[in-house]
């Protein structure tokens, strides 16, 4: 059902990452304040509602691609940004594990929230990929949701979530990683991290963000038998009552360099 990063979209919705008119959230202006972007070839990796190529733009890079799977996504990153800066922009439909970018090509690859709608087996290709495009000298910003604490109320929402889309497709919606994983993971492909930071702390999971995740429940559901179905359907509109809002967890940002520059 979901391909891979076609649950993106959802974690632009959380933590107050959600903006579609045409604002620049606060965690990825922060993500990308100590970044050179002007003047700069620019790579948003898992584009969702293109926050962060709305980011880069703003920053004065030269050239952005918006890479995303998902053709609904694609449609909101052109509309969102409009024609003013058109000139600018790429938005690319394509798998993140084979990109159409030629190699070496990209100055700077921020994936924002895109990690933790990851399933562990994806991380090392993407990550190879992305590698792939950027230039010999280039950066690369990870942004995304540390493990919630283990006493988290939205845990068990995240938990149904993973469920209902492991019975439909096998796969999970949701893998929280520690930054010291993704410090490996990048690692291993050549790059250096050079600051990590915090951007939420708490993270602000209001009920509309539950909601979202909610709805996500309700899609899996919609593709089983009503007995199956119904129940999960129900189980998440009662977490999500219950929850109501809550503030927990972090999401940090990580800034790597390429090792061989």
């Amino acid at each position: 059902m979901a391909p891979p990063e076609g649950g993106e979209y959802l974690h632009k919705v959380t933590a107050n990452s959600m903006s579609v008119n045409g604002d620049v959230p606060e965690t990825v202006t922060a993500a990308l304040a100590d970044q050179r972007v002007e003047g700069r070839v620019c790579l948003e990796a898992g584009a969702g509602v293109g926050n962060t190529t709305a980011g880069l733009l703003a920053a004065g890079a030269k050239r952005v691609y918006a890479v995303t799977n998902d053709a609904d996504h694609a449609a909101t990153v052109r509309d969102r940004i409009g024609d003013r800066n058109a000139d600018r922009l790429a938005v690319i439909e394509a798998d993140l594990r084979a990109t159409p970018l030629a190699t070496d090509s990209v100055d700077l690859v921020a994936a924002h929230g895109l990690c933790n709608v990851l399933p562990p087996a994806e991380l090392a290709p993407i990550a190879a990929e992305l590698t792939r495009v950027a230039k010999p000298d280039g950066c690369l910003v990870v942004d995304d949701y540390a493990v919630p604490p283990a006493d988290a109320a939205v845990n068990r929402l995240f938990a149904l979530e993973n469920a209902a889309a492991r019975v439909v497709d096998g796969r999970p919606v949701l893998t929280f990683y520690p930054p010291a994983v993704l410090v490996a993971v990048f690692a291993a492909n050549g790059w250096s991290v050079e600051r990590r930071k915090t951007l939420l702390n708490p993270v602000p999971w209001t009920e509309a963000h539950l909601d979202a995740h909610a709805e996500v429940v309700r899609e899996y559901a919609a593709a089983l038998p009503d007995s199956l179905g119904e129940p999960l359907t129900a189980m998440a509109e009662d977490l999500v009552a219950a929850i109501g809002s809550e503030r927990t967890g972090t999401m940090y940002s990580l800034a790597f360099r390429r090792a061989d520059a």
